[in-house]
């Protein structure tokens, strides 16, 4: 379908956009040695028959650095959620007081952080390919655009060069971001 370069540009970026947020979220539930709520915040809970993220059901805070406090909405949603921490793939081991829910957050192994810094590359590389696919297909629907002349030849061109910025910028979020991860899982 031909579209102008505006329609290209705003839906690669939006695209783009997309790409990094997902990494984002993929890197918050990566546990580094700090307790964060992210750690659990997306974990789905079993509430009233439906999958339920965490901090939909109740309040996460970190009172301390090695500790998550989980304080459900609904006191009869308890455990639940312990059975949710325990089935997730986050290895945190939940502890109930009847009200609410603490978890101690241990500091992570050497290797265990290897291991994570290598889901933060591998997670930073399935990004950088989503990217340069919404990039591959914006030059397509240019050169569409181009073929169909709704477009010239100089316009086609320019409009590579900024689908090619962009590509350069959302590339650069996601190293930056894969980077601080990384210093974040390395640092006791």
């Amino acid at each position: 379908m031909a579209m102008d370069p505006d329609e290209i540009l705003l839906d690669c970026e939006e695209r783009m956009e997309k790409a990094v947020d997902v990494f984002r979220g993929q890197l918050q539930g990566l546990r580094t040695g700090r307790a964060t709520p992210g750690l659990v915040d997306s974990i789905r809970v079993n509430s009233y028959g439906s999958p339920t993220p965490m901090k939909q059901v109740a309040n996460i805070s970190c009172p301390e650095p090695q500790q998550i406090v989980i304080r459900p909405f609904d006191a009869s949603l308890l455990n639940e959620i312990a059975k949710a921490i325990q089935s997730s793939d986050a290895g945190l081991a939940p502890n109930s007081d009847g009200r609410l829910i603490r978890i101690n957050v241990p500091p992570l192994s050497t290797e265990r952080r290897r291991d994570l810094v290598q889901r933060v590359n591998k997670f930073a590389e399935e990004s950088r390919i989503s990217i340069r696919n919404v990039r591959r297909d914006a030059i397509k629907s240019g050169e569409t655009s181009e073929k169909d002349k709704l477009i010239s030849e100089d316009m086609l061109k320019d409009l590579k060069e900024k689908i090619q910025d962009l590509t350069k910028k959302y590339e650069g979020l996601v190293n930056d971001s894969a980077k601080e991860k990384e210093q974040d899982v390395m640092e006791e």
